[in-house]
């Protein structure tokens, strides 16, 4: 067996190791002897070596291996976590921190997190650094950081992000809301259809939401608005005016089977509110598969006027339908009624934003 010399270039625990594992194999035909004569010429070990032990702690009295985990250390100060959303790999990065923490003989598990935590993004929406520590306080070894950072990036993968493309499933029905391009209603604002459809997502199901902030949030109702990926049309109300015999009104167009709110693509109103469908407090951030409530408020109130405080309807659907020539489509509407199932949305991220 031709086994590498030693030059101070590698951990000496990790280099005898290598050897012992064929110890069988040394004891059989070499002595330590064997072992010391692979010890570069360059380090001057002391005489009286006799055992693996000595030859160890020798080693690591030589000055090459605190230069060795110095070294270590400056690799671990520069290292820098890449998210995968930006072409990292997790995978290579928690290797070699560990890699980098054995060599550097960086033991102590709050030095760990340290520099683990200096590794990531300086970026003020960046969720890894933002729930790092808060994640991390119960963290007691570096197997367990390891696993709690893969966590977070899991977690991470799941959040959605602006300008992504996303599905919305009906709970209750366990349909997509879809639209089609060059498809109308022929009652009401006439506008692109938008109603309930396939059971699996499709080209007609993609949405590009987009919000003000990298991410959104249940806390500071955040406003979204949502683009059919098909045709580019918004999701959303039309409203149109009328004269009453004293004045012009601004009434919204009514849906063809219920007389709810008619939700069509290329509408005036579009920007939408969201808050989970569950927990009236939620805390966090929009991630996939989030259940939650879509809601838009009202640019004219019941009355036709324009207010600063319109009512909120809520996104629904239900089992009722109407047809189109001769197809049948499931209806959508926004109704402002007491929330239950069938206003009950499941958000899935179908493709996350990538940024390099």
């Amino acid at each position: 067996m031709d086994h590498p010399k030693y030059d101070g270039n590698i951990h000496p625990d990790e280099w005898i190791n290598d050897i012992q594992k064929y110890d069988s194999f040394w004891k059989a035909r070499y002595s330590i002897n064997t072992a010391i004569s692979l010890i570069d010429p360059i380090i001057k070990l002391p005489t009286g070596i006799d055992n693996y032990e000595k030859l160890r702690n020798a080693l690591k009295e030589d000055v090459s291996f605190k230069i060795f985990k110095n070294t270590n250390k400056r690799k671990l100060q520069s290292l820098k976590y890449i998210p995968e959303r930006k072409g990292g790999d997790t995978s290579k990065f928690i290797s070699t921190f560990r890699k980098l923490c054995y060599n550097a003989e960086l033991n102590e598990i709050e030095e760990q997190k340290k520099y683990l935590f200096k590794s990531l993004p300086n970026n003020h929406f960046d969720y890894i650094s933002n729930e790092f520590y808060e994640k991390m306080k119960n963290v007691n070894s570096i197997n367990e950081l390891a696993e709690e950072f893969e966590n977070i990036v899991l977690e991470e993968s799941n959040l959605i992000r602006n300008e992504s493309i996303v599905a919305l499933k009906h709970v209750a029905t366990g349909k997509y809301l879809c639209s089609k391009s060059n498809l109308h209603y022929t009652t009401g604002s006439k506008n692109q259809l938008v109603f309930v459809g396939s059971s699996e997502p499709g080209p007609n199901s993609l949405w590009k939401i987009t919000f003000s902030k990298e991410l959104a949030t249940y806390t500071d109702s955040t406003s979204i608005t949502l683009q059919h990926a098909q045709s580019n049309l918004f999701l959303g109300l039309s409203y149109y005016s009328r004269y009453d015999g004293y004045r012009y009104l601004c009434c919204y167009h009514k849906s063809p089977s219920t007389n709810h709110t008619e939700v069509n693509c290329g509408g005036n109103d579009y920007t939408w509110n969201f808050k989970h469908s569950k927990l009236e407090n939620h805390q966090g951030y929009l991630k996939s598969n989030n259940i939650i409530n879509l809601g838009i408020k009202r640019v004219y109130d019941y009355n036709g006027d324009n207010t600063q405080n319109g009512p909120v309807e809520f996104l629904r659907s239900h089992d009722i339908q109407f047809t189109i020539g001769d197809d049948t489509f499931q209806e959508v509407v926004c109704h402002n009624e007491r929330l239950g199932g069938n206003d009950e949305w499941c958000i899935e991220l179908i493709h996350e934003v990538k940024v390099f």
